[in-house]
């Protein structure tokens, strides 16, 4: 079998360049359209060996996949989304598996508790929110686990949908990792022909017509010439989960092949909040920042909207008029208009230090390297940067620093001027 090293390819790990992309293309060029077992053999043994992880819907095909990654190494790590709403007959399939293919390391990926006590705690969000369910316990949990890893192995294949129709093997994701996909050329035959050579268990639920399977509420019957996927998500324009796109974007609208500007927690990472546009419902909308005077206007519609939303504060608002309700938001983004507008940062302080909000304060706006130590001092933990300097001087750890404040944060700083023993003690300021 031919193989192909890293440093030839152009596969050097954290670089998205040309001769990166080439080498994906070589890669798809050396396999041929059946040879599954190969192209995860290459992937795990020569592409990214210690650095793949698999991830698995125990699904109607999920046994071929699993089957090939028994031959190569029954120990490499298998990752399951245990949504909390998958069919008893899935995660019955799930031993049934791991018994007869000798899994070893079968990781069951769970939702965030909060998140889920949070925006789902009736747990019928799939009904009104598909999208944002599926974020919550699917993506999340999945881009947490697979962040360590340089790559990740799917069971998606082309005759699934007309978006998978250009399915390569390897895929180059926006956030350089490399996805791979050994049944990407096996068709539906195929298929059913491995399991029948190899005597591999069948879903429980695929006799009775279940032909891809997924969360029970979003999974239905598939009827004779139908697309196989044409039972999830029935009626609604929905196709993915959002944990999968291709190379060419069609594939859902994945926060991964978005342009990454959000610094959170030491590095660009994807963003799942938009801006809050003209004609928004704020009683509906999802992942979105509410501007603080719209909130106040309809604060009945976004305390009983059931999705994930953020509160998006201007220079001229008053965060005190939210004070009893910042819990309902995940995330407040603090505008600068412009570089000589501070007043951003008098509301950050407001909000972490006397109002006590614990969740993320982002920075939005002209959001400028030589502000960023600044706005940490006062509660902003993320920065949505747009400015290409300041996110080589963030990536780099080159920031500018001060280190003599005139004006103190919290009650460990002293100003520049002051002697300590004559300030106030605090419970009597």
């Amino acid at each position: 079998m031919a193989t192909l090293d890293l440093a030839v390819a152009g596969l050097r790990p954290h670089k998205r360049d040309a001769l990166r992309e080439l080498g994906i293309m070589s890669l798809n060029g050396m396999f041929d359209e059946m040879d599954g077992v190969a192209v995860l053999r290459q992937a795990t043994e020569h592409l990214l060996p210690g650095d793949l992880a698999i991830v698995s819907s125990f699904g109607a095909d999920s046994s071929v996949l699993l089957h090939m990654v028994a031959q190569v190494d029954k120990s490499l790590p298998v990752y399951f989304l245990e949504t909390g709403k998958h069919f008893p007959e899935t995660l019955d399939y799930v031993e049934t598996l791991k018994r007869q293919l000798g899994l070893t390391n079968v990781v069951a990926l769970h939702p965030d508790a909060k998140d889920i006590a949070r925006f789902d705690p009736t747990g019928d969000l799939w009904e009104t929110d598909p999208d944002s369910c599926c974020h919550i316990r699917k993506t999340e949990p999945l881009d947490e686990a697979v962040k360590g890893f340089g790559g990740w192995v799917t069971g998606r294949k082309r005759y699934q949908t007309a978006e998978r129709g250009v399915l390569p093997h390897f895929e180059l994701t926006s956030d350089d990792r490399i996805k791979v996909n050994p049944l990407a050329y096996f068709s539906d035959a195929d298929i059913v022909s491995y399991k029948l050579k190899y005597g591999l268990p069948e879903h429980p639920l695929y006799a009775k017509g279940y032909k891809s399977i997924g969360c029970a509420p979003c999974t239905s019957i598939v009827a004779e010439g139908e697309d196989p996927r044409a039972g999830r998500w029935r009626g609604l324009n929905k196709k993915e989960c959002g944990i999968h796109f291709d190379f060419n974007g069609a594939i859902a609208k994945p926060m991964a092949n978005q342009e990454l500007n959000l610094f959170k927690d030491g590095a660009f990472v994807a963003d799942p909040f938009h801006s809050w546009a003209e004609g928004d419902d704020a009683g509906s909308v999802s992942y979105t920042h509410i501007p603080l005077a719209v909130f106040v206007e309809n604060r009945d519609a976004v305390l009983a909207n059931p999705h994930p939303v953020g509160l998006l504060v201007s220079p001229a608002d008053d965060v005190m008029a939210v004070k009893g309700d910042l819990d309902r938001f995940s995330s407040i983004a603090i505008n600068f208009p412009a570089y000589t507008d501070g007043r951003g940062y008098s509301s950050a302080r407001l909000l972490v230090e006397r109002l006590g909000y614990k969740g993320e304060v982002r920075a939005v706006g002209d959001v400028l390297h030589d502000q960023i130590q600044l706005m940490r001092r006062c509660g902003i933990t993320a920065f949505v940067v747009k400015h290409e300097p300041t996110k080589k001087a963030l990536i780099d750890g080159k920031l500018a620093t001060v280190d003599i404040f005139y004006q103190p944060v919290g009650l460990t700083e002293i100003p520049v001027g002051t002697r300590p023993f004559l300030r106030r003690a605090v419970e009597n300021a």
